[in-house]
């Protein structure tokens, strides 16, 4: 990253080169979305002082878009990749995760995938079994992109992402600490002999995590490892919804103080009945699908795949995603609707 342009200079470049011609004010309303607190009038400055630094060029009645030099400054600053580490988005992010469970109100942090319009009726027709699985419910969303945009030809799909739930305890004073993101193999209803740990499996848990297959931590990374997982194919979704299988699934695990159980126990509960995904949650004493060794002794473990990354990795799989962003940004949960409902109105 040059010394002349700070982090939110190159969120505006990225954004641009995105969606590019482009406004001001979607830019503003992007910003928000990505969990900055900013006004029209600081972003109009921002964007003046690329115009002036040759970076970006306003095009009369459209917007802005990048010049020769301001892609070679993304090149030169990679700012695909190092914009910010991707834990440190998470934490921007769920400190203003505003999502209640138990009012099922407030914003929730969103995963999105870009399909073209064209195709978007079979896109969601491709992800409706996931509605009666032990996965469901799956709330979604769709958006067209603007008609001032590269992508007009575009539709966005929205779902909850996993870390919303890391949002959920912070909000009530839990202390989550994100280990890593991984594959797991899952099954909507094993057998006993197949789920080899303490305890039953339980409906309200979306079916079970049987073992992690691969684990990779994020911690200092300058990749988003959920979206690694997903580009290099290691998940198997389909198999979740076309027979009983074993299927593999990308997740996060974290670790909360133990002391907090019953209640983190309740509101991930709460939280995957109303935004669907699913779960494992483990005290130390406890067996169970670990992504590596056990947590210590003060800490609990909980595993959780959202709906956000299962339909992320479900449209990858069957080619329908043109692009796709893990941590889209902020969304209030009443912009969702049940998969089904927007299904009908889509046909």
């Amino acid at each position: 990253m040059s010394e002349n342009l700070d982090r939110r200079a190159y969120d505006l470049l990225r954004l641009i080169d995105a969606h590019e011609p482009i406004g001001s004010l979607r830019l503003v309303d992007l910003l928000h979305r990505h969990g900055y607190s900013i006004k029209g009038r600081t972003v109009r400055l921002t964007l003046s002082n690329l115009d002036d630094a040759g970076f970006t060029e306003k095009l009369p009645g459209k917007g802005r878009r990048l010049t020769e030099k301001g892609r070679s400054e993304l090149q030169r600053g990679h700012i695909n990749g190092r914009l910010e580490h991707v834990r440190e988005r998470i934490a921007m992010l769920t400190g203003q995760v505003t999502y209640d469970p138990i009012e099922d109100t407030g914003e929730v942090i969103a995963s999105s995938v870009t399909v073209s319009r064209d195709r978007l009726s079979d896109a969601l027709e491709t992800l409706a079994p996931l509605t009666d699985s032990p996965l469901a419910p799956v709330p979604i969303a769709v958006e067209d992109e603007p008609a001032e945009s590269a992508e007009s030809d575009s539709a966005r799909i929205f779902a909850p992402s996993s870390i919303t739930l890391d949002g959920v305890l912070l909000s009530r004073g839990i202390n989550v600490e994100l280990q890593t993101a991984g594959i797991v193999e899952y099954h909507p209803d094993p057998e006993p002999e197949q789920f080899p740990h303490d305890g039953d499996v339980l409906r309200e848990h979306g079916g079970a995590v049987l073992r992690y297959t691969d684990a990779i931590s994020g911690e200092g990374s300058t990749v988003d490892v959920v979206s690694l997982l997903i580009e290099a194919g290691r998940t198997d979704v389909r198999r979740a919804i076309d027979g009983d299988d074993p299927s593999l699934l990308v997740v996060d695990n974290r670790e909360f103080p133990l002391m907090r159980y019953e209640e983190a126990n309740d509101l991930t509960i709460e939280t995957r009945e109303r935004l669907g995904g699913v779960l494992d949650i483990r005290k130390p004493r406890e067996s169970g699908p670990f992504p590596s060794e056990k947590p210590g002794w003060e800490f609990a473990a909980l595993t959780y795949g959202g709906v956000g990354e299962l339909l992320l990795s479900l449209l990858v799989e069957d080619g329908y995603a043109d692009s796709w962003e893990t941590l889209y940004g902020l969304v209030p949960r009443s912009t969702f609707e049940p998969l089904p409902a927007v299904r009908a109105w889509e046909k």
